[in-house]
């Protein structure tokens, strides 16, 4: 039998790793036979050298069974989630799972923080007063069956393997490799115990993939490798050359959420919560055709059947399900400062990027993992793309502690508009959608 070194020089020379071999590299890493180090070394082997489709899904069950996989089986239906790759403005899980939910289709989901410019679902919902993600795993599964959703961070037994290479992946510029992308996302989403899962994976300046090309490549391995494992997996292209939706910081984004629940807010939020639910509810088996899936639900927006679903949510994790109602209840920042446009024209571009990476710089996000964060700033766009606006007129408004700290941030979240003189077409939020 070969060492584990003899296994890193493998795949450092472009060798193809048996399913055991994965296996067992992974099970030394648990067992600390693996040391860090010569993790970091295979990590980097294959981020050169690469991992064919069998290898892949090898390594994405070595993940999985490195913890608990929840079992699921006493809640009825087709279980299905939703994963995104990570966005500006992306608050599309806090409205589409009770509304999925409300359509009769369970939606089990594990979600995670916000790092770097991109923010995180579990910081959004800890925006309610009371909200407790941290659950254990047989409270989890009476919540799906009780209120047909749930949504808590990732615990200590699922898939642990991946906290340890993903921390290694993190400082050892090994994050951009496909196959480990693939692995990781999909280990954790298969521990659920779902049955099916819908993938958004975003393109442009303001996601991890910033060309098509690339997101295409992510998208097609996810739903290869997802499918190769057993489960149904669909996936969309989707915009991210502008923030998704007016609302960028957390509070602000979770009230932007419940007002999709209530049949309002922004169109392109509205937008692409339909296009995943309707994903979802075919993959769950709830509509036979795409307009059933969106009249099912709009229907359940306009009954208040999804925002029925939130308030049990909330009330079942520990928070306060008046904000529904109410979203008022919800922290704000004491003072709003309008950033306003210079120019007369057209609203061309807004930078993402830029806008993520000022709303943490205001607080709302963080760059390191224990990094406190402030719930209640955050970046509203007044003036979203394709808009007209005349000189003097209100661009953005920022949601600040004090005015002392609204300069700067004044100044970076006004260049990250461009005015043009002619209108521009605002390009498609779905871009493609790919399946197995």
């Amino acid at each position: 039998m070969e060492t584990l070194v003899e296994l890193i020089a493998k795949k450092r020379d472009g060798g193809r790793l048996t399913d055991e071999q994965i296996e067992r590299l992974i099970r030394a890493l648990g067992a600390g036979e693996l040391a860090d180090y010569q993790m970091s070394a295979l990590l980097m082997a294959v981020f050169f050298r690469g991992m064919d489709d069998a290898e892949t899904v090898a390594l994405t069950r070595a993940m999985l069974q490195s913890g608990d996989v929840l079992d699921l089986s006493s809640v009825p239906g087709v279980k299905v989630d939703k994963h995104s790759t990570g966005g500006v403005g992306d608050k599309i899980s806090i409205c589409l799972a009770p509304l999925v939910a409300a359509c009769g289709v369970p939606v089990p989901m594990v979600s995670g923080r916000g790092l770097g410019h991109s923010g995180g679902t579990l910081d959004k919902l800890e925006a309610i007063p009371g909200f407790r993600v941290n659950l254990e795993t047989d409270a989890f599964e009476r919540i799906v069956r009780e209120v047909g959703t749930c949504m808590i961070g990732q615990t200590a037994r699922i898939a642990p393997a991946d906290k340890r290479i993903y921390a290694l992946r993190d400082v050892t510029a090994t994050v951009e490799s496909i196959p480990l992308i693939v692995a990781s996302i999909l280990s954790k989403k298969l521990a659920e115990g779902i049955d099916g899962l819908v993938l958004d994976v975003k393109v442009g300046r303001g996601a991890f993939m910033k060309t098509e090309e690339d997101a295409r490549k992510l998208a097609t391995a996810l739903a290869r490798v997802g499918t190769l494992s057993g489960k149904q997996v669909v996936a969309l292209l989707t915009d991210m050359s502008a923030p998704l939706g007016r609302a960028v910081g957390n509070a602000i984004e979770t009230r932007e959420a419940i007002d999709v629940l209530r049949g309002e807010g922004p169109d392109d939020t509205i937008a692409c919560t339909l296009a995943l639910g309707v994903e979802m509810l075919l993959l769950g088996k709830v509509a036979a055709s795409a307009e059933e899936a969106e009249k099912k639900l709009r229907d359940a927006i306009a009954s208040g059947a999804g925002a029925r679903v939130f308030e049990r949510l909330i009330e079942a994790q520990g928070g306060d399900p008046a904000v529904v109602e109410d979203p008022s209840r919800l922290p704000r920042a004491p003072e709003a400062v309008l950033v306003h446009a210079e120019t007369d024209g057209f609203v061309a571009e807004i930078d993402p990027l830029e806008i993520g990476l000022t709303a943490v710089a205001m607080g709302a996000g963080r760059t390191r993992a224990d990094q406190a964060i402030d719930h209640a700033v955050g970046i509203e766009i007044l003036a979203p793309r394709g808009a007209g606006v005349r000189r003097g007129e209100p661009l953005a408004r920022l949601h600040v502690r004090n005015q002392a700290d609204a300069a700067d941030v004044a100044e970076r979240v006004a260049a990250a508009f461009r005015i043009s003189s002619d209108p521009r077409t605002v390009p498609p939020l779905v871009i493609g959608r790919i399946v197995a």
